[in-house]
């Protein structure tokens, strides 16, 4: 058989190559098929590698479970500047996308030749799809969650907020960082995760809504600067409120920063003036140096150390311990707190937790201002809520503490959160003692300062509070705070009420006058007749009791 005159190179190659190019030619098929599949898949924002994310933030509820916050999905665009080919391509396509940026600040950011730089934080999905579609070699996205408070102010100095970064800055998200592994590696995230139930708060949004509502009111009828108010629950410390004005919203958290939007309720210190004559009254009781029947002459003012206190607006005669709780009289008070004694009065305040920092699970607290030496005139104006100067918050505790019984306990905004852990004393007072002050109470309301918060037949108790600021050291004669703790049902106390004006005025139908009883008093009347039945308590549940 003749020979073919030549071969392809093909032919004459030995039998294992021709196999190993033929797999080469397998692989390169099926790499094109995985590409083409690639290009026709909808596209998927890329992120960080999931070590560098952090675990997923719970959700924030009310008491009744209506949502206050949660994580949503978003992305952050950043750029490795070494990686960018065409710098005037990048900047053109990201400006299309994010018209806020600066293009000479882009520039400058991807000509700097470093490793790294953010370029837009927390995205949405529908903005972090346009940046994939724009290609860009160097430009990426990181899956980074964003928290969202859907009913904006509400509550915000209890919620707090997040920074860019997700952690918690102030409030129970500040809490939540202090008590979870919020930051822990992927591998148990992961099981954290799915473990997470939500934060359930002791705060009921209805309230809290009803009662920003009337302090808004309230600031813009009396020409105050501010204002605040708190519903406790005095049987476990709950807070079912807190509102303190001016607010803030946490999803622009850089609002907080501004000094008038504090806690007032507990970073805030303030002389709470006659709210303490409850406490002097109760401590008076409490010793048997005093009774009901105990009398006061008032008609002079009170002569210590060169000082005179007199009394606002005083009766100027002899008084029975009850007028002197119901028409609060200075002069009555500082004479029960000399005869008592300086030691036996710090004493009492101090088991009343007016000497420390009330701690609860917001970290944002102020420590009491406590007078350094105790002469005879200390001891009798701290008797009536001069001289000492507490969080709004300190005092609530102590005068829910009178009402209930006797029993000390540190305020919570967890719902549920067990008792035995905040129950800082038992029997602070006897149970005489306390159904007293709940008597003298309830008779301030029908005979005294707080008659404007009658809410028959509903039985409200009260103490009224006004007290002078302090002005570059000195009390101001112009600017005064009003402070009103209303409690109910006074017969079998459960909530207790604190509406707090800064610098009210004083209006024609008030007659000038700007003392607690003519704003303070109507402004919680108003509140606990829309807010009790929300608790509850109704005319036919007291009537009925």
């Amino acid at each position: 058989m003749a020979q073919p005159l030549f071969t392809l190179a093909f032919e004459r190659t030995p039998a294992r190559i021709r196999l190993a190019a033929l797999g080469f030619v397998g692989l390169f098929a099926a790499l094109a098929v995985r590409l083409v599949a690639f290009g026709l898949a909808p596209a998927e924002p890329r992120a960080a590698s999931p070590d560098l994310v952090q675990r997923t933030r719970p959700d924030i509820v009310d008491r009744n479970g209506v949502l206050l916050a949660k994580e949503l999905k978003a992305f952050s665009v950043y750029a490795e500047p070494r990686r960018i080919i065409d710098v005037d391509e990048a900047v053109e396509g990201l400006v299309e996308v994010f018209d806020d940026l600066d293009p000479r600040d882009l520039r400058r950011k991807f000509t700097s030749g470093s490793g790294f730089a953010w370029i837009k934080r927390s995205i949405p999905p529908s903005m972090a799809d346009r940046v994939w579609s724009l290609g860009l070699a160097g430009i990426h996205l990181r899956h980074e969650p964003t928290r969202v408070y859907p009913n904006g102010a509400a509550a915000a100095h209890v919620l707090g907020a997040v920074d860019i970064d997700n952690r918690g800055l102030a409030g129970i998200e500040k809490w939540i960082d202090a008590t979870t592994a919020m930051h822990e590696p992927a591998s148990a995230r992961a099981q954290a995760d799915l473990d997470a139930q939500p934060v359930r708060l002791s705060i009921d949004l209805r309230i809290q809504h009803l009662y920003a509502e009337h302090l808004r009111r309230a600031v813009e009828t009396y020409g105050a600067i501010a204002a605040a108010g708190l519903v406790l629950d005095v049987t476990n410390g709950e807070v079912i409120a807190l509102v303190s004005l001016p607010d803030f919203d946490p999803n622009e958290p850089g609002l907080a920063l501004h000094p008038d939007r504090i806690n007032r309720m507990q970073v805030g210190r303030y002389e709470m003036g006659s709210i303490y004559k409850a406490l002097t009254t109760a401590l008076a009781l409490e010793t048997g140096l005093f009774t009901l029947g105990s009398t006061f002459d008032v008609s002079r003012p009170l002569a210590i150390g060169g000082a005179a206190i007199d009394d606002f607006r005083g009766k100027k005669r002899i008084l029975t311990l009850p007028e002197s709780f119901i028409y609060s009289s200075n002069i009555a008070m500082g004479r029960m707190a000399l005869t008592i004694g300086a030691e036996r009065l710090r004493s009492f305040l101090m088991t009343l937790g007016q000497f420390d920092k009330v701690r609860t699970e917001l970290a944002e607290s102020s420590a009491p201002i406590v007078p350094s030496r105790w002469s005879d005139v200390t001891t009798a104006t701290v008797a009536f809520g001069h001289g000492i100067a507490v969080t709004p918050l300190q005092s609530a505790m102590a005068v829910a503490a009178l009402v209930n019984g006797g029993d000390l306990i540190t305020p919570t905004f967890l719902a549920d959160g067990g008792l035995e852990a905040r129950l800082r004393a038992r029997n602070v007072i006897k149970p005489a003692t306390a159904e007293a002050i709940r008597d003298l109470m309830r008779l301030n309301v029908e005979q005294g300062s707080a008659r404007r918060a009658a809410l028959d037949p509903i039985r409200i108790g009260g103490k009224t509070g006004t007290s002078e600021k302090v002005v570059r050291g000195t009390y101001s004669k112009d600017k005064v705070m009003t402070f009103f703790v209303g409690v109910a049902p006074i017969d079998a106390p459960r909530y207790l009420f604190l509406t707090i004006l800064d610098e009210p005025r004083g209006l024609p139908e008030t007659f000038g006058f700007r003392t607690s009883g003519w704003n303070a008093v109507p402004v919680t009347r108003q509140v606990m007749g829309e807010i009790l039945p929300l608790l509850g308590i109704r005319p036919e549940t007291v009537i009925a009791r």
